[in-house]
């Protein structure tokens, strides 16, 4: 199984606390505790590993579909204005994300990195929409040679980490590792509503990089 690279310092810290804090109850004849710590060290380290997986993913080869850019449940469809990037009416899909999740994300379509930016901001429950614009998150503008998309990792009231590994300007291929959201969060993914007919629907549970989740439409762009 492959591990994202930022969970080795977890993965390896979490060794060594428990290592230490075993040996130190086993020094001082604290048996029980030390059963105890044993298997809680154990469990972390285990949930580190798990968390940080990075399985591979294979897209659909339909150039004209787009691909959920997270795992997780979809908690909204909706049309929404987007002034910044896309400059018109959107579809927002949002994307929830738990601790057992597969964190890494995707780009939902082939296309140039066109747009990078950290917004902070505050911590509000993701399933506010109002934590789409007013939360701490990222934003990432592709674009592609059918339609544009914008994808924002949003981060909650505990979660307070999200990346991109991404450079402007870069291309990327359909369902590519753009990022990850650590511990849980929302990601929306917004779509020009003109180009695209949505395929998901609220209440279904997606994969990054392998669900369609809208088709461009024949005329687009």
């Amino acid at each position: 199984m492959r591990i994202v690279k930022e969970g080795y310092p977890l993965i390896g810290g979490s060794v060594a606390v428990s290592v230490l804090a075993v040996g130190v109850a086993s020094v001082l004849g604290a048996g029980t505790l030390t059963a105890v710590l044993a298997v809680a060290g154990v469990l972390a380290v285990a949930f580190f590993i798990y968390f940080f997986r990075d399985p591979d993913r294979t897209p659909p080869k339909d150039p004209a579909v787009i691909v959920s850019g997270a795992d997780g449940l979809v908690r909204a469809v909706e049309t929404v204005s987007e002034r910044h990037y896309l400059q018109g009416e959107a579809v927002r899909i949002s994307i929830f994300l738990n601790p057992f999740d597969v964190h890494v994300n995707r780009s939902p379509l082939a296309g140039v990195v066109a747009g990078l930016a950290y917004t902070p901001g505050k911590h509000l429950l993701t399933m506010d929409n109002a934590s789409s614009e007013h939360n701490e998150h990222s934003s990432i503008y592709i674009r592609g040679d059918q339609t544009d998309c914008l994808v924002k990792q949003i981060v909650g009231p505990v979660v307070r980490r999200v990346v991109y590994w991404l450079e402007m300007e870069q291309a990327l291929d359909r369902a590519e590792r753009i990022g990850m959201m650590k511990f849980g969060s929302r990601m929306d993914i917004y779509l020009r509503a003109s180009d695209v007919e949505v395929t998901i629907a609220k209440g279904e549970r997606v994969r990054a990089g392998e669900t369609v989740i809208a088709r461009c439409r024949k005329d687009s762009k």
